[in-house]
């Protein structure tokens, strides 16, 4: 992509993650996190963190999204979208980091409630990856 439709892409990416976010299912934190994953097709798969009482049942919005488009067959990604409603720009945690990296997406696109946003490079966030990218 150039990088006009890039730029105009990670907008997109982070106005549907954050219309996304208020479906969040968050009674125990209160964060609302959403996700949006751009397939190289164009397609946009949305994910939101949905929480759970025993906590390593809880999955965030990244992976809601991947598993998403996984599951839909998608294996080719051009960049995601996290947004949640804190005022700081929110970042992938470390299992999210992971499952990027294997499936190599490599723009991740963080951003706050106000729509500000920054792009990074999935090697800047996961410098010593299991998979390589």
């Amino acid at each position: 992509m150039n990088d006009k439709r890039t730029q105009m892409d990670y907008k997109q990416l982070v106005d549907l993650a954050g219309k996304a976010r208020k479906f969040a299912y968050v009674p125990y934190s209160g964060l609302h996190v959403g996700a949006a994953l751009l397939c190289s097709d164009g397609s946009v798969y949305t994910g939101v963190n949905v929480e759970n009482v025993s906590y390593g049942a809880t999955n965030c919005a990244e992976r809601t999204a991947v598993f998403k488009a996984v599951s839909d067959g998608k294996r080719d990604f051009s960049a995601i979208a996290v947004v949640s409603d804190m005022d700081d720009l929110i970042y992938p945690c470390g299992i999210c980091r992971q499952v990027i990296a294997e499936f190599k997406i490599p723009e991740i696109v963080v951003g706050d409630r106000k729509g500000s946003y920054r792009v990074h490079k999935l090697k800047e966030l996961l410098p010593h990856a299991f998979t390589e990218f």
